[in-house]
């Protein structure tokens, strides 16, 4: 499925049970104040001209290719080199970046024309104009590779009316466009860099940003230095941003604490009350628009976008098959004690996609399910399934994901569940599970402002990240009222029907929804971190 794995230190079950009580005392939450989805470094320090900024990331970045791309830590490496048509800004709201101003939309919800800024480069020297944003939508649309499909179905066909001015023809009118089009679908590609390097444009990234691409070694790190041609250069102060690839969370809040990192992403929460001691260093926090879960594979066998069908005899498994089943497995769990627990109360439990802080969100988009192992046996009891049944789940090789897979199994033992890990190197999880190679995946998602974004890829039938085989024509017909739409009330009434459904199928068991924890030396100033959990570094710089 998608782009982020769970990051912070767990403890193994055997322990985490027997400390329960204490850890419940010792467990505090860290607060983002209400309406501040955004964190800013603090101070008023000036930031000085040049310097090479290290910044430690907890995963390796699959191919920087903004049509194909899935991962988040890939994200974070696009806000350096590859501006998009829109952006959001500290508040959520979404804002022009490389477009003039907000898209001008027909009557009919049809035609959505788009002004461009003018005399904007590539960091090849190239202008970035409407036939440059028609090639990169018409690659999103087209490549077989595509993971923007989804993203961009609406759309029939773009032309270009000058070379400031371009115009999406939709088949139907579509409210998630403009924040599809403030992600990876509205990243610009240089079409010359496409035409010399075709399908390994992501080797050698050419966009529009403050940053342009220079180099990298796999497992180890992604350099990007300052692009002269970037139309804000003047305002850049960093020669370099340096992305070391740092694994182990222990390993990367050691290396931010004897400065060789100046920038880590994803402190784990069990480093945070460290982090927050240290004078030295600064804590950025803002609240996920995604979440964590687990993936069940119900019918995805010959691969993503391909027709679902029946699990062969490896994989086969009335996981896939029941309802009930997974039902069962949810009820066996319990996130309260999961989050109190492994991430120390500083995460939330999360029952479905949509986070209760969206202007999407209902009552019934935030129903759970309770902690209930007696109800899960008898569920399993009622469905005909001899105990314990043998199920296997993917888990990401890091010592996090581990701990988090091992409390996980400890919890559904007691619910009639004998759960076997598969620890998988990241990028080699995304490639088997969209395979369909797979019984469960452990694995999350960054989130998008509107929360089409956190369903439709994955659980539309057609959905291009949908690596679960799931195909219910309800859910699909509700996704495509949703997205027909534009009042908002009317779209949170749809979504919740929606998650009502996902309870009911559940294809992906939510589990819990992250708190972004950004950790920053104190001799660097203006980074920038929003609700997306990208980090900013535009206007970053050294203390002056």
């Amino acid at each position: 499925m998608r782009p982020s794995i769970p990051r912070p230190a767990l403890r193994r079950p055997a322990v985490a049970v027997a400390v329960l009580s204490l850890a419940l005392a010792a467990c505090s939450s860290i607060d983002t104040p209400a309406g501040q989805s955004a964190a800013t470094t603090a101070g008023n320090q000036t930031a000085k001209n040049g310097g090479t900024l290290v910044v430690a990331l907890s995963d390796e970045p699959d191919a920087l290719d903004p049509t194909t791309a899935r991962t988040l830590v890939g994200r974070a490496v696009f806000t350096s080199i590859c501006e998009k048509l829109y952006d959001i800004n500290a508040k959520l709201d979404i804002i022009p970046q490389l477009a003039a101003s907000m898209p001008e939309t027909s009557a009919d919800g049809k035609t959505v024309t788009i002004k461009l800024k003018t005399g904007v480069k590539f960091a090849d020297g190239t202008a970035m104009d409407g036939a440059a944003v028609k090639t990169s939508l018409d690659r999103d649309l087209t490549l077989a590779t595509s993971a923007r499909k989804s993203d961009l179905a609406s759309v029939q066909e773009v032309t270009v009316t000058d070379p400031g001015t371009v115009v999406l023809h939709l088949k139907s009118p579509f409210a998630p466009l403009v924040a599809q089009l403030a992600d990876r679908a509205g990243m610009v590609m240089s079409p010359a860099a496409l035409k010399s390097e075709g399908e390994d444009f992501g080797a050698k990234p050419v966009c529009v940003g403050p940053f342009k691409f220079q180099s990298r070694v796999a497992q180890d790190h992604i350099d990007v230095v300052k692009d002269p041609n970037y139309y804000d250069a003047a305002n850049v102060k960093l020669d370099k941003v340096s992305y070391k690839i740092i694994a182990d969370s222990t390993t990367r809040f050691n290396n931010l604490r004897s400065g060789d990192v100046q920038v880590l992403d994803a402190v784990a929460p069990t480093d945070v009350d460290s982090l927050q001691a240290d004078s030295t260093l600064s804590l950025l926090t803002s609240d996920s628009l995604g979440y964590q879960g687990i993936t069940v594979n119900i019918g995805n066998v010959n691969g993503v976008g391909k027709p679902a069908a029946t699990l062969p005899a490896k994989l086969a498994s009335t996981m896939a098959t029941d309802p009930r089943v997974r039902q069962a497995f949810e009820l066996s769990l319990d996130r309260d004690a999961i989050n109190k627990v492994v991430f120390q109360g500083k995460f939330a439990p999360a029952c479905g996609p949509i986070s209760p802080d969206s202007p999407f969100s209902s009552d019934a988009a935030q129903v759970c399910t309770k902690h209930d192992p007696a109800a899960a046996k008898a569920l399993l009891q009622q469905a005909g399934v001899q105990t314990p049944l043998r199920i296997s789940m993917i888990v990401a090789n890091t010592p996090d994901a581990t701990r988090l897979g091992q409390a996980i199994q400890a919890q559904v033992k007691d619910g009639g569940f004998d759960l076997r890990l598969v620890p998988t190197e990241f990028a080699s999880s995304l490639d088997q599970t969209d395979a369909g190679d797979y019984q469960m995946f452990q694995i999350g998602w960054s989130g998008r402002v509107d929360p089409d974004g956190n369903i439709s890829n994955f659980v539309s039938s057609e959905g291009s990240q949908n690596n679960n085989g799931y195909s219910n024509s309800t859910v699909d017909t509700l996704i495509g009222q949703s997205q027909a739409k534009s009042d908002p009330a009317e779209r949170a009434q749809l979504f919740g029907q929606v998650v009502t459904q996902l309870h009911k199928d559940l294809p992906i068991i939510y589990l819990y929804r992250l708190k972004n924890f950004t950790g920053v030396s104190k001799t660097v100033v203006g980074v920038q971190m929003y609700g997306d959990g990208l980090m900013r570094f535009a206007h970053a710089g050294f203390a002056g």
